[in-house]
């Protein structure tokens, strides 16, 4: 290579790398900065899971009178329509009944056992009293000035408008955001309503992961507004120590090496801290470009 070409070749990318520093810095120079609904440093995981048995109106209840920013809860649908508040489509673990939600009714959901392992905490139990599954709009109508995190279980069309329909019907755009995991689902969400704002998808975070470390991430406009990843070091808080090889144990080393990392979130919401989701299982950061 010519000294001529060396030269245009470190010049381009050392001018791409500072174009990306300074816009990794100040990405509103690229993008116009997205209204902040709201920003929330303690979010309650299924209600508090952990405290009061998950997704309940006790748990609930507790979260915000604790003084919670956000309450996370997961939706299915019932064999009648209605949008209950579930972690699971299948109840055997939390009522220990074999069946799914989506057939049965309402009226003949089973009540969640007394006590309930805590799923992302090992050998930790939640209990309570109030073992009834609550229905999303019961939610909405008591914490109607509170912000929720609607989990979208399954893949089902008739649920993603039923939740649509009920989040307009409380007027809850502005204090409500929803997806899931899954990027079909999140992609139905967004077209179904797109003023509810909507969380990445796992095949979004890989992509946000990708153009980050190639510098490339403040050159990209993001359509989503909540960046909500299991932290990986939670897979820790499940497992014995010692039932763990040293592969699994580098590989959860290296994932949270690699996502939780503060120049990647910054960029994302320069005031951008560490959320907590009931045990400190999640890490969420609300977008500002």
């Amino acid at each position: 290579m010519s000294s001529t070409a060396a030269f245009y070749l470190l010049s381009t990318l050392g001018g791409y790398l500072v174009t990306s520093f300074l816009l990794l810095k100040y990405p509103t120079l690229l993008h116009q900065r997205k209204k902040q609904r709201f920003l929330s440093k303690h979010i309650s995981h299924r209600g508090g899971a952990g405290e009061n048995l998950e997704n309940t109106m006790a748990a609930f209840q507790h979260a915000v009178k604790i003084g919670t920013d956000m309450l996370e809860l997961d939706c299915h649908i019932t064999k009648d329509e209605q949008v209950v508040v579930s972690h699971d489509e299948n109840l055997k673990r939390a009522t220990g009944v074999n069946v799914n939600i989506s057939d049965l009714k309402y009226c003949e959901l089973p009540p969640y056992l007394g006590k309930l392992d805590v799923s992302f905490q090992r050998a930790c139990q939640c209990e309570g009293k109030d073992n009834r599954i609550p229905l999303l709009k019961e939610v909405f109508e008591a914490f109607p000035n509170t912000p929720i995190n609607i989990d979208i279980k399954v893949n089902n069309n008739v649920l993603i408008k039923k939740v649509s329909e009920l989040v307009k019907r409380y007027n809850r755009e502005h204090l409500t955001v929803w997806g899931n995991a899954n990027y079909e689902i999140v992609e139905k969400c967004y077209k179904e309503n797109s003023d509810i704002p909507i969380l990445f998808s796992l095949q979004r975070v890989l992509l946000i992961l990708g153009l980050f470390f190639t510098g490339l991430l403040p050159f990209v406009p993001i359509r989503e507004q909540f960046f909500e990843i299991p932290m990986p070091s939670i897979i820790l808080k499940l497992k014995e120590p010692h039932t763990m090889s040293r592969s699994q144990k580098f590989l959860i080393w290296l994932s949270d090496l690699l996502l939780m990392r503060k120049a990647l979130f910054e960029p994302l919401h320069p005031a951008s801290k560490r959320n907590f989701e009931g045990h400190c299982s999640y890490l969420v950061v609300s977008c500002y470009f």
